[in-house]
């Protein structure tokens, strides 16, 4: 699903195709993420085989789940030390939602478990009680509605944030980011934008400048991080309407720059 937004003025919005592989672990969302690359304009793979991943401008590395279990599908498949290769490459790549997550060092979930070790840092449970007023953002709005801020209902958004008191997990709906750096990744996009998030867990990166945007759950929480060519985001940006696939076209022009680079 693409998300309830109208998606007039997204379709075709790439100037050229440029192919991308989505990586096949048999974790989560491959074909929702495929249409919406798709749908941007962009020639899609969901592949495990790392012939055709190396061959490709760009790779997305999707996922819903847990940690310890996405990381060791990856390892099964050789694909840990695959995207690995690829970035230390300059390729570009996409972590989507845990894919994002599993770039890390480290996860506290499960007990546990070490990450590809692309970013610095360390995936935690988001907090169950709400940080004060003051330590979030300045003029950052919290939500995490079942309805888009415009007014269109996304299907499986149910869950909210409760009341004063405890929050529910998972975080669940949309939520305003707010972005804190440059990147081409978030070119065009306005510096407040609503995502759609489905998650428990999020990242802390050890360098600030490694996180491009954040967003408030209880407290605030890094939402979308870059480093070399490893660029993560913790919403599903195939299920965020107008910005989402706008953000999906930035990076597939990341893509296409990239593979020019690299021919010449």
């Amino acid at each position: 699903m693409i998300g309830g937004e109208d998606q007039r003025g997204t379709r075709g919005l790439l100037e050229e195709p440029v192919e991308i592989a989505i990586l096949d672990y048999g974790m989560g969302n491959r074909r929702s993420v495929e249409k919406a690359l798709e749908h941007i304009g962009a020639s899609v793979a969901i592949t495990s085989d790392h012939g055709r991943l190396r061959a490709a401008a760009g790779l997305v590395v999707p996922g819903v789940g847990a940690f310890p279990r996405g990381m060791a599908s990856l390892r099964e498949l050789g694909l840990d030390e695959l995207v690995r290769e690829r970035v230390a490459h300059g390729t570009p790549v996409l972590g989507i939602c845990l894919g994002m997550q599993l770039a890390f060092e480290r996860s506290t979930e499960q007990g546990g478990t070490p990450g590809l070790g692309l970013i610095a840092g360390v995936v935690r449970e988001l907090p169950r009680a709400r940080a004060p007023f003051g330590a979030r953002p300045e003029g950052h709005t919290q939500m995490a509605h079942s309805k888009h801020p415009e007014g269109h209902t996304l299907q499986g958004a149910s869950r909210q944030a409760g009341g004063l008191g405890e929050l529910k997990l998972p975080h669940i709906g949309w939520n305003e980011v707010t972005f804190t750096g440059s990147s081409p990744l978030t070119e065009g996009l306005p510096e407040r934008c609503a995502f759609y998030h489905v998650h428990s867990f999020a990242p802390v990166p050890t360098a600030r400048e490694d996180i491009l945007g954040t967003s408030v759950y209880g407290a605030p929480f890094a939402s979308v991080v870059g480093h070399e060519s490893f660029y993560g985001v913790q919403f599903h940006p195939e299920k965020s309407s107008a910005a989402g696939l706008r953000l999906l076209a930035n990076f597939a022009r990341i893509c296409a720059r990239s593979a020019v680079t690299v021919a010449s």
